[in-house]
């Protein structure tokens, strides 16, 4: 590709031919700030906070950064005191019609505007006050609230739901000053088709959208002489928590995590990977029932919410298509109010369940029907990875200077399969490897046509005298445009394994937020999987039909995968939903 040769702040620097100004300076080691920008879905120009100096040979003038492309020779100038000054009176208007209760905002030290106001030396946030519009807080959705009093109109979250997820359930209402982002007809978000994948949350830069926080809820239970409380965490978790302590993206922090746990009270600390594992018992076995005894294919994987309330919605006659297994969530809350509570002699409901889940859509799911296998609900509480974060730092709990320990037994025992889950393609290798050894007795462990962060990726495999067509696709605009292609006979697949969210549940609505100068330039995605494929390499136990704990629980319970106990106590159903926007 061709370059060219750019001159910011007075330091020639090569850049390739098409790079944006804000490209250019990111490529020199210098930062433009931004608000409204997201690489590739909301490049719109709109905050205007981004405005640099250009000069191409008729003077200095300003653009916008993030949309204007470099041409050879150009001058640039990213901190001028006229760019500064401009930059300052933008943030200025911005702040006038923003509810600027910071300190008790959820996003207080990790908010952009926030951010943005003091490295602009913001000294007066009330400069430009005047008339503002009051909003009424959405409360209306199972996962989160919205708080326009708190939105800058970036349309950060817009983008995510049209064109990431291909959702499209918010947008911008009103027009000039009375505009606000909601959805149609002044609907509550609970109303629509919303999904609860939360990717609104994790790009949004203020505390206008957040998860619903239930912390005060677990800590009550804790503290609770009559209740067991017992804590899962999912396999990303580990590799997103160590963020919120500011320690380097992709840390796997299991170790520390599981010693913060305990600190904050919990009586166990298990695994969501042993429920995992369980999952790919049952999973693999029924994709094997269903390819022996000819039923329903492709057979999609049912392990995350947001794309089952998806499917639900969108593509209703393809739910006899999805696993009636459920989440490694439920199917862990599931065992321990049954399996577990027999084993221990306590009454389930004296059982609290707290799962910490990088997906906002488990919040969602843990009120689903047929969700509750001991007459009371599989999980009680889901907490995202940020509400663990802030747990951890209420309780005064020094993270980074915590030792590694290790989950307790019996369900804390997991294999390299389980992990990778947290990745796009992770669900659909844990479960080859495990429907291969069941087909052929062979032992096969990685499947690397299936990793990595593509939307779709397709694959065949030969297994015995099979040829297994299968397909993985993250992020719902994606998994929209596979199935239709199922569905028009394009593509023939027998297995296929979808997520909501972008490169999987690393990159869920529930983790840790990362500003714009890092999700713009940083594959979040890639290093985050990249913890949980090392962790994957490094385990002794990588199948998950090697897992002894899992080898136990249907010795002395479920019997053998598919039993009537196990779709008892494992599976679920679903439902034919509409769409409304």
């Amino acid at each position: 590709m061709e370059n060219l040769t750019v001159k910011i702040n007075g330091i020639e620097v090569s850049v390739p031919a098409g790079s944006t100004v804000l490209e250019a300076a990111h490529i020199a080691g210098i930062d433009i700030p931004t608000l409204c920008y997201m690489k590739k879905i909301n490049e719109i120009g709109a905050c205007r906070i981004c405005v640099t100096e250009v000069n191409e040979g008729r003077g200095f003038r300003l653009v916008a950064a993030c949309v204007y492309p470099c041409s050879n020779n150009m001058e640039i100038r990213t901190s001028s005191p006229k760019v500064v000054d401009s930059r300052k009176k933008t943030l200025e208007l911005i702040l006038s019609t923003h509810e600027r209760k910071c300190l008790s905002c959820v996003r207080s030290g990790n908010c952009e505007l926030q951010k943005l106001a003091k490295d602009l030396g913001v000294e007066d946030a009330g400069k430009f006050d005047g008339s503002v519009n009051k909003y009424e807080i959405d409360n209306s959705a199972a996962h989160m609230y919205r708080d326009d009093n708190k939105c800058i109109l970036c349309r950060r979250c817009v983008a995510a739901c049209e064109k990431t997820q291909g959702i499209g359930v918010i947008g911008a209402n009103e027009r000039g000053f009375k505009t606000f982002i909601g959805s149609a007809f002044d609907m509550g978000l609970g109303e629509t088709s919303c999904v609860s994948c939360g990717q609104c949350i994790a790009v949004c830069p203020t505390g206008a959208l957040s998860e619903k926080d239930y912390t005060k809820e677990v800590l009550a239970a804790i503290g609770d002489p009559d209740k067991h409380v017992i804590v899962q965490t999912a396999p990303s978790v580990r590799a997103a928590l160590g963020e919120c302590f500011n320690m380097p993206i992709g840390t796997n922090v299991e170790g520390k995590m599981v010693a913060a746990l305990r600190r904050l009270g919990f009586d166990k600390v298990f695994d969501t990977d042993f429920g995992a594992d369980l999952t790919i018992m049952e999973e693999a076995n029924e994709f094997v029932e269903r390819i022996k005894n000819g039923g329903k294919l492709p057979m999609i994987t049912s392990c995350s919410p947001g794309w089952v309330k998806f499917c639900e919605h969108y593509f209703p006659d393809m739910t006899e298509n999805l696993s009636t297994c459920k989440s490694p969530q439920q199917m862990f809350g599931a065992t321990a109010k049954t399996y577990y509570a027999q084993k221990m002699g306590i009454d389930p409901k004296n059982i609290v369940v707290v799962s910490v889940m990088p997906c906002t859509a488990k919040k969602f799911e843990i009120g689903r029907d047929d969700q509750s296998a001991a007459g009371v609900p599989d999980v009680d509480f889901a907490l995202t990875t940020r509400e663990l974060g802030r747990m951890i730092e209420r309780a005064g709990i020094n993270f980074t200077s915590l030792p590694d320990e290790k989950f307790d037994e019996p369900l804390g025992i997991s294999t390299g399969a389980a992990v990778i889950f947290g990745a796009t393609g992770g669900v659909m290798e844990a479960a080859l490897r495990t429907a291969v050894h069941t087909l052929t007795g062979k032992d096969v462990t990685d499947f690397p046509e299936i990793r990595g962060t593509q939307g779709i990726k397709e694959a065949t495999y030969k297994v015995g005298d099979l040829d297994v067509k299968v397909a993985v696709a993250s992020g719902l605009s994606n998994a929209r445009e596979l199935l239709t292609k199922v569905q028009n006979g394009e593509a023939d697949y027998q297995f296929i394994e979808i997520m909501a969210c972008p490169g999987g549940c690393v990159n869920g609505g529930g983790q840790p937020q990362q500003p714009g100068s890092v999700r713009n330039f940083t594959d979040l995605r890639a290093e985050r999987a990249k913890a949980l494929y090392n962790q994957d390499a490094d385990m002794p136990l990588r199948r998950s039909h090697e897992n002894p704990a899992i080898k136990a629980v249907y010795d002395e319970f479920f019997g053998t995968p598919g039993s009537h106990k196990a779709h008892e106590v494992l599976h679920t159903s679903y439902v034919k939903r509409t769409v409304n926007k």
